[in-house]
């Protein structure tokens, strides 16, 4: 997918589109894959940010437009714009923060109804502090089913 001011390559792009609750680690997750790094300093996303995350697989490059998207309510009516055209998502919530987990149905309501029939991975964040308040046992995400399948 062509991006505006991007040049044309000659490996698949996709964009990428990541949701959640403001606090859940949208941002630093992203950049850690692109840095390695790790940023200790939260500081909420405004808006949206657009990284460029390349993955080297058995078949070649493959490039993610990542559209870290805000999680605070009050950038919420700007989401859907964001969500235009967007070919994957992924929804994160933090396993340290109960409310973020059960917010998730939300979010993926949310995608669906601007993004049709594109894959969603489930990312439980912050697996790594010790107050968990979601279990891994616990994490269970029912998507309706249309037209029997």
């Amino acid at each position: 997918m062509a991006l505006p001011n991007q040049q044309t390559v000659d490996y698949p792009s996709f964009k990428l589109v990541i949701v959640g609750d403001g606090g859940t680690g949208k941002t630093t997750f992203v950049k850690r894959h692109l840095t390695g790094e790790f940023e200790k300093k939260y500081e909420p996303t405004v808006g949206v940010e657009v990284h460029p995350l390349d993955f080297f697989t058995n078949c070649g490059k493959i490039r993610f437009y990542c559209w870290d998207t805000a999680g605070q309510e009050k950038f919420g009516g700007l989401r859907d714009g964001y969500y235009i055209h967007g070919q994957c998502a992924i929804i994160m919530f933090d396993v340290t923060a109960r409310l973020t987990y059960k917010n998730v149905p939300t979010w993926h309501r949310d995608l669906c109804r601007v993004c049709e029939n594109i894959p969603i991975v489930l990312c439980g964040n912050k697996v790594d502090v010790k107050n968990r308040q979601v279990k891994a046992k616990q994490v269970t995400f029912q998507r309706k089913k249309k037209n029997g399948e």
